[in-house]
């Protein structure tokens, strides 16, 4: 196929200066932000066990923290052990709690494509019921389409590319 018969893919004519995506991953695109947030999502919440449990460096986590609060997906929550002084726990907002669904698709690609020979380390169940817990694709009519039965379509706030 020649240069002239080369068919331009439509995302060619949009710009990317204002993508969902690079937003979002500003955010959760740095190594330790996942690692603070899977501790929170499983339930470690002071400041001292994260850092235990994640083995992560002590200005590192504060770093993490402060960006998570700052960016509204975590909130403190003061606590006080008899003796000493007040601290805080670190609790997910709606928009942390939000992410569960991306932690468990993160999860379930890493066990199908970076296997341990011993299994899973953590298994995503239904506190319900004890059911596996996965995440699918799904349209507003209720198919579940495969990836490639996706496409992504400027929206609303879609901007042209300029053409320089």
């Amino acid at each position: 196929m020649s240069t002239a018969e080369h068919a331009v893919p439509e995302a060619m004519h949009w710009s990317t200066e204002n993508c969902t995506i690079s937003r979002t991953m500003e955010i959760l695109g740095e190594k330790w932000t996942f690692h603070v947030l899977r501790e929170v999502f499983v339930g470690v919440r002071r400041f001292e066990d994260i850092r235990a449990r994640a083995i992560i460096p002590r200005q590192v986590l504060t770093d993490r923290l402060a960006s998570l609060i700052d960016r509204g997906l975590l909130r403190r929550e003061a606590y006080r052990t008899p003796g000493q002084r007040e601290r805080y726990e670190y609790r997910l907002t709606q928009a942390g709690l939000d992410l569960y669904p991306v932690m468990v698709a993160l999860v379930q690609w890493g066990d199908q494509y970076l296997p341990l020979d011993d299994g899973p380390p953590l298994l995503p169940e239904h506190r319900g019921c004890g059911g596996a817990v996965t995440v699918t694709l799904q349209c507003d009519a209720g198919h579940v389409p495969t990836p490639r039965e996706v496409a992504f379509r400027p929206g609303p706030g879609a901007t042209p590319r300029a053409v320089s």
